[in-house]
């Protein structure tokens, strides 16, 4: 029988690595099933972005480097961050859900700003908020069921 430190017998320790795991609990599941669901859309969502810098799709009709400047900041801007913001929330990650605000909040107030620039639609509006709603209240429910 293997010896402690002291000299004592040490006891036998039962189970397996699984049970020693926690299990996820049903807000954690919801949450982990809402990010990965956010992430597919916003996913989606920068491959648009990028469809519309490489002239592939129905606005390939003017190309990319003939358009506004400003328009060709915001493609390219919410191509990038959008594709990170899918790949953070797939993971689950903190900087996920951080990236995927900056998007969302970022859109919202561009819209809101520059009409022109980024058409900003009321059941976009409801949607976004819809979201970031339900995005705080999984996660705090997740983090109440845990406490």
């Amino acid at each position: 029988m293997p010896m402690g430190g002291d000299g004592e017998p040490m006891e036998r320790i039962e189970g397996t690595l699984s049970d020693v795991r926690e299990k996820p609990t049903r807000w954690r599941l919801v949450l982990v099933w809402l990010l990965r669901l956010l992430s597919v859309i916003w996913m989606i969502k920068g491959l648009m972005a990028w469809s519309i810098i490489f002239g592939v799709g129905p606005e390939a009709a003017i190309p990319f480097e003939n358009r506004l400047l400003s328009f060709q900041a915001v493609t390219v801007y919410f191509a990038v961050i959008d594709l990170v913001a899918a790949v953070g929330l797939w993971l689950t990650s903190t900087w996920g859900g951080v990236l995927w605000l900056l998007a969302c909040i970022s859109q919202l107030l561009l819209g809101f700003f520059f009409p022109r620039l980024l058409p900003l639609s009321l059941p976009l509006l409801v949607s976004y908020g819809g979201l970031i709603l339900a995005y705080f209240v999984a996660t705090w429910l997740a983090e109440v069921e845990n406490a």
